[in-house]
């Protein structure tokens, strides 16, 4: 059946892009290494290259074991602690017995660590490590055997057990952040309850599941993979894939997501993608994938770390030759060269960007912001425009009504019931407006018989023992009826706004028949926009709506929302060029929109938003995917950007600020005045300074959309 409403609302342009993701998930990179608890894999440069944390643990137990009795049996410990302990055959090598196998064991990390660095032609904090501990052990090995001079064993064997304990704790604080990728891949089941044509369930591995399989899921249950329900009704918590919080009622032919939480209700689904097609695993592959991209942050720490090894080597350097001429014991100055090298170890800095960032893409994850590259997060810090696509991202993309007024004397409820009755049965976009108002409202729809489309003008069918029509002012025009003064405002309204107006005829094809309500349609504005638009604002952002809609149309949703520029009639083709034109005017333009025929300006903003992406998360032409349709989390997208970028320069501050005091101490500036470091203790402030870098890149858990 035809239907002819008459409307005056502007073309839209909708879909959502329908890219997969495609392709293995990409190779972790930077410091995390190869953990068995993670899962993530070292790129060829990692310095923690098939390290974990349990390597870590292991090692720093079993070196601290040996230390303590190269600690103990040390002549120097003895004299400055004032006691002797008993000597028996050999009690004199044991330091050296033991800082040797602490230095072969518990050191083999930073030696294996160095020789990669050094292969890569990237020397850095492995390479200053190992240098210390050799020098130490070097030296140490030829007093033992003759030379003279003091040995450093003892303090080689603290040095190494602390710098097992340091990288434990930091390699426990990147597994933890990293961690997102486990915790996805933990929301599914490995089992599920798959039913056969009979009826009957059985208990299959989620992985030999194929699309069309029927599954149950029981209350309480996950989802083990994308479908639509097939049979029943119940609530699903969907807030782990796309942070909504409140829980999403489905019933018999709605979509549900592989890892989400079933309600109170029992579902039958039938599988629609399984494996590396569901949702889930699309998430997981942006979520590496922004991990393993780089920033311009993390490209300065690089720079400042290897700047800082050659630093780092040229003072102990200098430092050697400084004490030398100064007449000082071999020992002393082997002493003052090993302390420089391990308190100027760029460790803080290799920790400071990576960590921060691992901990925000999760952050981000789990509040429906998918990263899809580090530098989209990172330039949304400087955003000072967001421009908003129109139909899809403010609007639902869908018609609804969105004014409705009613003739005197009439009910209300009684109106639109009889008007969602007429139009029960169409497809129209208007037609299903009035049907989702009615059901809104907790109407009960009376019956309706006897449908006639009229050309042009609307539908017809008797309800009840009388007709009605709905249909736009041609109708009101071929039946010879006027709009009634109660309705008159809300007419001109809809007509000033670019909105469709129908109107309901009560006894149309009898004598008595009148205009008795009035119903205008347009593409409705999402609930969100508004607190979208003023959090932008709050935040110091302005906002622009960028749509190919009429003038109408655009002023009216932006004299709504509160949207500071309006630029209508702009054809997809030409979005870019209007990008273009705010970037020209000094602008860092942020472009929000659904991923299609947004696809050009979202890649020539500064920073391309996708929005109302839903189970589709892999949108290729955005920075940032947002999962839900809810405008809000642009604002929620750019304050984490700025909360992030705040934490690394704290951490880059602390990395490499605390060099300025803690070098010059190493080596040995304030002798003179009996203030030294010994190589243990810049051990010691080394791993602090990683410590308190880890511990400030943690507080940045506290952040929660909105805040």
């Amino acid at each position: 059946m035809t239907h002819d409403h008459e409307h005056t609302s502007g073309p839209g342009h909708g879909g959502h892009n329908r890219h997969s993701a495609g392709g293995p998930a990409p190779e972790r990179s930077g410091h995390a290494g190869h953990d068995e608890h993670t899962g993530a894999q070292p790129s060829a440069h990692d310095r923690h290259e098939g390290h974990s944390v349990a390597m870590f643990r292991d090692r720093f137990w079993l070196s601290l074991a040996l230390t303590v009795p190269a600690v103990v049996f040390s002549p120097m410990v003895q004299h400055l602690l004032g006691y002797t302990v008993p000597e028996f055959p050999g009690s004199a090598y044991i330091p050296a017995v033991f800082g040797t196998i602490v230095f072969f064991y518990g050191g083999l990390p930073f030696l294996k660590g160095a020789r990669n660095e050094l292969a890569d032609q990237l020397p850095g904090m492995m390479t200053l490590i190992s240098l210390a501990i050799s020098v130490s052990f070097v030296y140490s090995a030829a007093v033992t055997l003759g030379a003279p001079g003091m040995d450093l064993w003892w303090e080689l064997a603290t040095l190494v057990t602390i710098m097992l304990l340091g990288h434990w704790i930091e390699m426990r604080s990147i597994a933890q952040a990293s961690g997102a990728l486990a915790e996805l891949a933990s929301l599914l089941p490995d089992e599920t309850e798959r039913v056969d044509a009979a009826g009957a369930t059985e208990r299959v591995a989620v992985a030999a599941l194929a699309a069309g399989d029927i599954v149950l899921v029981r209350p309480g249950a996950r989802v083990p993979a994308d479908g639509e329900v097939a049979e029943g009704e119940s609530s699903v918590d969907e807030s782990m894939i796309t942070g909504e919080s409140r829980l999403v009622p489905k019933s018999p032919g709605d979509p549900v997501i592989a890892g989400t939480v079933n309600g109170a209700g029992s579902l039958r689904v039938r599988v629609t993608r399984v494996g590396d097609d569901t949702a889930l695993a699309g998430i997981m592959r942006l979520v590496a994938g922004a991990q393993a991209s780089r920033s311009r942050a993390q490209d300065l720490a690089d720079r400042a770390a290897r700047l800082l090894t050659f630093v780092a080597i040229g003072s102990a350097v200098l430092t050697a030759l400084g004490w030398w001429l100064a007449g000082a014991e071999w020992s002393y100055i082997v002493e003052r060269v090993v302390t420089v090298l391990v308190i100027a170890c760029p460790h803080a800095l290799g920790l400071a960007i990576p960590l921060v960032v691992a901990i925000s893409t999760a952050l981000g994850a789990r509040s429906g912001l998918l990263v899809r590259d580090r530098r989209g997060l990172e330039e949304a810090r400087l955003v000072d425009m967001v421009v908003f696509d129109k139909t899809g991202t403010l609007t639902l993309a869908e018609h609804r009504v969105v004014a409705e007024a009613y003739a005197e004397g009439v009910n209300s409820g009684d109106a639109l019931a009889r008007a969602a009755a007429v139009e029960a049965d169409s497809e129209h976009p208007i037609a299903r407006a009035l049907v989702t108002r009615a059901a809104e409202k907790g109407l009960a729809l009376p019956h309706a018989h006897g449908f006639e489309a009229l050309p042009g003008q609307g539908v017809r069918a008797w309800v009840g023992e009388r007709t009605a029509a709905v249909g736009g002012p041609a109708l009101l025009e071929r039946l010879g009826l006027e709009v009634p003064p109660a309705l008159g405002s809300t007419a001109a309204g809809a007509a000033e706004a670019g909105r469709s107006a129908v109107f309901l005829v009560d006894d149309a094809d009898g004598p008595n028949a009148r205009v008795t309500a009035l119903f205008a349609i347009a593409d409705a504005v999402r609930p969100e926009s508004r607190e979208a638009v003023e959090r932008l604002r709050s935040a110091g952002v302005s906002t622009v709506m960028l749509t190919g809609d009429a003038e109408p149309v655009a002023r009216a949703v932006a004299a709504e929302l509160g949207i500071d520029h309006v630029r209508a009639g702009v054809l997809p083709a030409d979005k870019a060029a209007e990008i273009e034109r705010l970037q020209a005017e000094g602008h860092r333009v942020a472009m929000v929109g659904d991923g299609v025929n947004d696809a050009p300006a979202l890649a020539t903003a500064d920073l391309g938003i996708a929005i109302g992406a839903g189970t589709e998360v892999a949108v290729e032409a955005g920075d940032i995917v947002l999962v839900r349709s809810d405008p809000r989390a642009v604002a929620s997208a750019i304050d984490l950007s700025r909360v992030t970028y705040r934490k690394m320069v704290q951490n880059l501050w602390w990395a490499a600020g605390y060099n300025i005091i803690a070098v010059p101490l190493a080596a040995g500036v304030l002798a003179p005045w009996g203030i030294t470091l010994s190589p243990a203790v810049g051990a010691v402030l080394m791993s602090a300074s990683t410590v308190i870098v880890a511990a400030n890149a943690q507080l940045l858990r506290r952040w929660r959309p909105g805040m």
